[in-house]
């Protein structure tokens, strides 16, 4: 039997257009049970208490639960390789950050997971300032003289940093890289663990997390002379950034952003990213994210996956400079 030609058009277009619709009624559906969000750090640190705002924002939307999961280790890097590993349904998410994303493939010949391929990035959450700061002690009162002083004496300087591959690790090595002088590094466990170091003038430097030096800077206990970010922070509005010091296109901060598996429906990607985007803009939000030093972002998908791979090559030649490895 000969189907006529507009029977058969009408039926290639429905199934042309079969797809789409699909995509559709599984957004309009989802969610349809709970949904975790994976951070890789401990409760009460910046992804966490990020994590947990969106979640409770968006149970309230959707009416299921959104619960943060805690899966501490190795730098964010074993949240992140479960997340990648997960079902393409929306269902698990990473709050991920630029540690595991962008810093660990270029310090790792193992790493588990490609940050590129399989992941669907959502939208960026959030950017926190490091501020370069010195003990009191330390003779050099601005940058300037900081860095003379670092070429004057090679390899007699210090710098404490929260951990290998962090943002304070590499805010660091990218200005020895830029200035090509040598500054030794000290790890520690975070930047709690290392400011008794860093005010008892055991260190002579760091590139610190805001919210734990801002305070320490304002009452004249540390001596700040930058942050890492693009722009001025409002917790510390009067220090400059290293871009306004001379140092085009510095940026050394940790960001966080939110991320599904690849593969995940587009349909699915947007509901969650549209809805992120609204309780992001959210007053409460705002200023809880805002009080502990935190900057929002909430770009687009497009545009976050275009700064994983900026980013990548650019730390990629910062890394390798240094020989920065995990393993």
């Amino acid at each position: 039997m000969t189907v006529p030609r507009r029977k058969f058009l009408q039926l290639a277009a429905g199934a042309a257009a079969l797809p789409f619709t699909l995509h559709v009624a599984r957004a309009q559906a989802y969610p349809a049970q709970p949904v975790r969000i994976l951070v890789g750090f401990a409760p009460g640190v910046a992804p966490d208490i990020t994590g947990r705002l969106l979640a409770d924002k968006l149970s309230a939307a959707w009416g299921k639960p959104v619960v943060v999961e805690n899966v501490t280790g190795a730098g964010g890097n074993i949240a992140t390789e479960r997340v990648a590993r997960a079902a393409p349904d929306g269902y698990t998410l990473l709050m991920g950050g630029n540690s595991s994303l962008i810093f660990s493939p270029s310090m790792s010949d193992k790493l588990p997971y490609d940050p590129i391929k399989d992941f669907a990035p959502i939208t960026r959450v959030f950017v926190a300032a490091n501020v370069l700061v010195v003990h009191n002690d330390v003779p050099a009162k601005t940058l300037p003289e900081l860095i003379a002083l670092a070429r004057a004496q090679p390899g007699k300087l210090t710098y404490a940093h929260a951990g290998t591959g962090t943002s304070q690790h590499l805010g660091v090595e990218l200005l020895k890289f830029l200035e090509k002088i040598d500054i030794q590094p000290v790890a520690y466990r975070g930047t709690t663990a290392l400011l008794p170091d860093l005010l008892a003038g055991r260190v002579t430097m760091s590139f610190a997390n805001i919210a734990n030096v801002a305070p320490l800077v304002k009452e004249g206990t540390l001596r700040g002379f930058a942050v890492s970010s693009r722009k001025r922070s409002v917790v510390a509005p009067d220090l400059p950034t290293m871009i306004e010091l001379g140092y085009p296109g510095f940026e050394a901060v940790p960001w966080f952003g939110l991320m599904a598996p690849a593969g995940t429906s587009s349909a699915v990607i947007d509901k969650i990213y549209q809805e992120t985007l609204r309780a992001m803009s959210m007053p409460d939000v705002r200023k809880s994210l805002l009080d502990i030093g935190l900057d929002l972002i909430g770009g687009t998908p497009a545009e976050f996956s275009a700064t994983i791979e900026r980013e990548i090559p650019e730390w990629a030649k910062v890394i390798k400079s240094a020989n920065i490895k995990l393993d």
